[in-house]
């Protein structure tokens, strides 16, 4: 299903990357790959197919992402590509998947907020991108916390192949964090490395109880707006922080069972 991207990506050199604090080039990378082998632990990945990217730090231009032909338990912090906008990789060995450059250096340059992209086509988050109407029904508390910061891109267009599907998905997101691409699957967006990581767990646990609710045959009792919005203020409060605490929660699980990571 993955398609190796040929139509641009040089390799370039790392002395074309200018301006850079390494320093946190480093963490970046750290970070970014914690997220990835989390995932393949609990499941969200599939095959070598979804994609996590992140703005380098202290730059608009160029973006961390996983290269062509690894699953996601694979990936080390050294693996990860450094890319601009225009196909070149800049660091790293190989080259980004298709898709995955289609998408997120065309959201990267567009939507400059979404400095972190995470991509997945996650079973109970996707499964609710496949059904009539909006994905959730604001039924579990865990939902709340995405209450007002979703959309749907409702037109599945096939593979993102040119920049063209790459401009389109971009624009389907309007101001939402959260895109549910129909028949498809997921993009989650954040400011921060640690804030995509938490809303791309909890997006598929409030999912994954969703569909085990539906599952029972009996209605979902949605919760009311009003208490709905305050709710999702209430959640929003500290975000920032625990979405830090969890990804350094992560990190010291990886270090004890999943080392290799950090490399």
């Amino acid at each position: 299903m993955a398609h190796e991207f040929t139509t641009a990506g040089q390799q370039a050199g790392a002395n074309s990357l200018g301006e850079i604090d390494h320093a946190a080039l480093r963490q970046a990378r750290i970070d970014l790959a914690a997220c990835f082998r989390m995932a393949a632990k609990l499941g969200l990945e599939e095959g070598i197919c979804n994609h996590f990217s992140a703005l380098v730090p202290g730059r608009d231009d160029l973006f961390l992402v996983n290269p062509y032909g690894l699953a996601f338990r694979e990936v080390t912090a050294s693996s990860l590509l450094v890319c601009d906008f225009h196909g070149n990789v800049l660091e790293g060995e190989g080259k980004p998947e298709a898709t995955a450059f289609f998408i997120h250096a065309r959201l990267h340059k567009l939507k400059p907020r979404a400095r972190v992209a995470f991509h997945t086509h996650m079973p109970n988050a996707t499964a609710l991108s496949m059904v009539e109407g909006e994905p959730f029904v604001w039924a579990g508390q865990t939902a709340l916390k995405f209450y007002g910061r979703t959309a749907v891109d409702e037109a599945y267009n096939g593979l993102a192949l040119d920049e063209a599907e790459g401009d389109r998905i971009a624009a389907s997101m309007g101001d939402a964090d959260i895109v549910f691409l129909r028949n498809h699957g997921v993009m989650v967006t954040g400011p921060t490395i640690a804030e995509a990581w938490d809303d791309l767990y909890y997006l598929e646990r409030a999912a994954e109880v969703q569909v085990l609710a539906l599952s029972t045959g009996r209605r979902l009792v949605p919760v009311p707006a009003d208490i709905a919005a305050r709710t999702a203020a209430q959640m929003r409060e500290g975000d920032a922080e625990s979405a830090r605490l969890h990804l350094d929660s992560v990190k010291r699980v990886l270090g004890r069972e999943d080392p290799a990571f950090a490399t």
